[in-house]
């Protein structure tokens, strides 16, 4: 049915799940290839006519942090004896897994829903909302 799943993992128990389920239809489907992307952004706070950016130190954090959430992807796909190709992106959430599912040929995104409600959603939006209204392949949200 695919040949190319992208798992957008942020190291939540809904991203772990979509991991997991990519996972079990690769052991139904040994010529699957599973991406995993993780997003990371470092955060700019603008105040009044200032911006603040962190320190390149605070910023290394930022990457070294996303480099252990992929890793913890690695980690459980090794465990189940599959591989999969771990992508890391800083930069705007929904823009970069949307992009990558795009220059990688992906057939789906499995993406954990993050449960943002009412007001929050409105003003906010979730990852997942936004993924699902600009991507040009099938979403699957997870719960």
């Amino acid at each position: 049915m695919f040949t190319k799943i992208l798992v957008a993992y942020d190291g939540s128990e809904l991203a772990k799940k979509a991991l997991q389920m990519a996972i079990q239809f690769s052991k139904k489907n040994p010529n699957l290839q599973i991406d995993v992307i993780h997003v990371y952004q470092i955060p700019t706070i603008a105040i009044a006519d200032g911006i603040y950016t962190p320190s390149a130190k605070q910023a290394l954090q930022y990457y070294e942090n996303a480099e252990k959430v992929l890793e913890e992807a690695k980690k459980i796909a090794e465990e189940q004896s599959v591989n999969i190709n771990a992508v890391l992106k800083e930069g705007i959430f929904a823009k970069n897994i949307v992009d990558y599912a795009d220059e990688a040929g992906c057939d789906v995104i499995l993406i954990g829903s993050r449960g943002l409600s009412g007001l929050k959603e409105m003003f906010l939006g979730s990852v997942s909302h936004n993924v699902v209204q600009k991507a040009n392949v099938p979403v699957l949200i997870v719960k």
